[in-house]
């Protein structure tokens, strides 16, 4: 059964992430109060010629619903093929087109931010998902503009092609990562459009949640880098509690890295090497326990580490 997303109430959702949100971490934030969670961006021609590693990253979680996949296309005809694939898989209630990525590699490739410089092709890709997809839901996820801010064109182009949603970063492409998220764009195409729209872009704490959205007046919010080494965000965001105590995040950082060993098997350490890194910024001994683990392999070991250091953690 494809399920709608409800935007009678904040959507909260997990932003796609390479690198971070794998199937173990989605699971993590979903179970601790994500309303969405959404796949790493997958590559539309590598869908479409059946790659082995792309089609085995669209593997989700039982909890992850509903559940959206994320694509990257430059093409009509790849974005279609594409569709087609995903079309034979249950379980992906929405299809995200990405327009936002400003990565070299992406963006060399016409996908990414890259469509909007192109904005009627943009919109062709968009229709074509829409209208050869049998999920529930198509929704793209925009930046303000490429060099210079076109937001509203941008916008409304994504409307007019049939999305149900819009997730709109909050810079240009030019911006990357660095320049200062503009909040008042947001909401000036949250006032342009009549689909929901949610805000995303240095949403890095509970306050700053509850701002954006009050400020924006988005119908949700996603977060990203905010939520690496603090899923616990998602929590607070749903239970309106901005205190975390320690016996939680020890709960989700144990249940996290026993859902990588799960996942990826003793290759699952070495890759949750880089969380306990952010896991453990501000707690006391934080150099000595990173480490620590950067020299264990042992599974049991390095579980019990982990367990030590956090049930008695205390900030520096």
């Amino acid at each position: 059964m494809l399920k709608k997303l409800s935007f009678d109430n904040p959507l909260y959702v997990l932003a796609p992430l390479a690198g971070f949100t794998d199937l173990p971490f989605r699971s993590v934030v979903k179970k601790f109060g994500a309303d969405l969670t959404v796949s790493e961006m997958l590559s539309s021609n590598a869908l479409a010629h059946g790659s082995e590693k792309t089609l085995h990253m669209l593997e989700k979680s039982p909890n992850e619903d509903p559940y959206s996949v994320q694509i990257a296309a430059s093409e009509v005809d790849m974005a279609k093929r594409a569709v087609e694939v995903l079309n034979e898989h249950d379980g992906i209630d929405i299809l995200d087109l990405n327009c936002g990525c400003p990565v070299p590699k992406v963006v060399g490739h016409g996908s990414g931010s890259s469509l909007l410089l192109n904005l009627p092709l943009m919109g062709d890709i968009i229709k074509t998902i829409k209208e050869t997809s049998n999920k529930s839901m198509t929704s793209v996820k925009i930046r303000l503009g490429f060099e210079e801010k076109n937001h509203i064109d941008i916008a409304k182009m994504v409307e007019d092609s049939g999305a149900d949603f819009l997730a709109v970063h909050g810079r240009t492409r030019a911006g990357k990562f660095k320049s200062a998220v503009d909040y008042d764009a947001i909401a000036e195409i949250k006032n342009a459009v009549n689909i929901p729209v949610i805000a995303n872009g240095d949403i890095d704490s509970y306050e700053k949640a509850q701002w954006v959205l009050e400020h924006t007046g988005a119908d949700g919010i996603m977060i990203g880098r905010g939520a690496v080494g603090a899923p616990w965000i998602f929590h607070q965001l749903k239970t309106g509690e901005a205190h975390i105590d320690f016996a939680l995040k020890h709960e989700i950082i144990m249940e996290h890295l026993d859902k990588m060993v799960s996942f990826y098997g003793a290759h699952g350490i070495p890759m949750f090497r880089k969380h306990a890194h952010t896991y453990s910024k501000g707690y006391r001994g934080a150099s000595k326990l990173r480490d620590e683990v950067n020299h264990i392999s042992d599974i049991k070991d390095f579980r019990r580490v982990i367990d030590d250091f956090f049930r008695n953690g205390e900030f520096a």
